[in-house]
Order: structure tokens, then C-alpha cells, then sequence
């Protein structure tokens, strides 16, 4: 059995900033659901650009969400959670939306068009990693470098 080892804040900005997809578990009427997503960070935000008539679309705006990002070694059994939860807003700001997009913008890999901005603020931020002795960061299979 492995020990659970708490993430600093500064390990769980780092962690996720380094990603690339994760969740986002949000409340409609008819109960949870999780969206799988691509994203980005900004500052001490969470970035996914969706439909309007999807379901982040749809039910996102000024809704209480949670975004996860993770990464298992099944073989080794170990790995890593960060969740981050805040009242998402739509970004629909002209000139936060050029800055947004000359630093990085979250690029979806479903096919479509995305033009709606969700920002998911870091409220609350946590994470857990399983495995004491190792370090996520050099266990990334990929990292993103802005």
C-alpha cells in the first residue's frame, strides 16, 4: 500500500500547467455530469473554449464547477490528482480574449467550432499524489511549456 502525499499549491499550479486534457464536473437539471475537455492556464485560471449549446455552454456560466486533471502508473500504482473548483464566468471581453489568445488558447481536439471562453477560477485548489519518493513532474508523458 502507498501513502497519500498532500500537493502544495505551487506543485498543483505547476502540474497543471504542464496538462493538457482533463474534467470538468458541473450540475444541470438533469444531475452531474463530467465533460472531458482540452484546456489551458491563465494566471490563476482554468481556460476551455466550448459550444454555446453545449453543456458548459449551456449551464457554465456563473455555475460552481470543478476541473480535474490526473495521471496514473497503473504498473507501479502511483500517481497524481489536482482539482481545482470556482464560479466559472464566459470571457467574452475583445481585448482579454487577443490576450488570451496571443499566449495560449486551449486548443479542442474534437472537430467543430469552439468560440465560447470558459474561465473556471482557482477558489479552492488540491491535490494528492499517491506514492511517496517520486516526483510527478518527471513522470509527465507529456508537458506543455507556454
Amino acid at each position: 500500500m502507498h501513502t497519500t502525499v498532500d500537493l502544495s499549491r505551487e506543485e498543483c499550479a505547476r502540474l497543471l500547467g504542464a496538462g493538457i486534457a482533463g474534467r470538468v464536473a458541473l450540475g444541470t437539471p438533469t444531475g452531474p455530469h463530467i465533460v472531458p475537455v482540452n484546456y489551458a492556464v491563465d494566471h490563476d485560471s482554468v481556460l476551455v473554449r466550448t459550444t454555446a449549446y453545449s453543456l458548459l455552454g449551456t449551464y457554465g456560466r456563473d455555475a460552481q464547477l470543478c476541473f480535474e486533471v490526473d495521471q496514473f502508473d497503473y504498473e507501479l500504482k502511483r500517481g497524481w490528482s489536482v482539482v481545482v473548483r470556482g464560479r466559472a464566468s464566459f470571457v467574452d471581453d475583445h481585448e482579454e480574449l487577443a490576450e488570451i489568445s496571443r499566449s495560449w488558447q486551449p486548443h479542442p481536439w474534437a472537430a467543430g467550432q469552439r468560440h465560447l471562453v470558459v474561465r473556471i477560477p482557482w477558489t479552492e485548489v488540491s491535490g494528492r499524489q499517491l506514492g511517496s519518493g517520486w516526483d510527478p513532474w518527471e513522470h509527465l508523458p507529456v508537458r506543455r511549456l507556454a
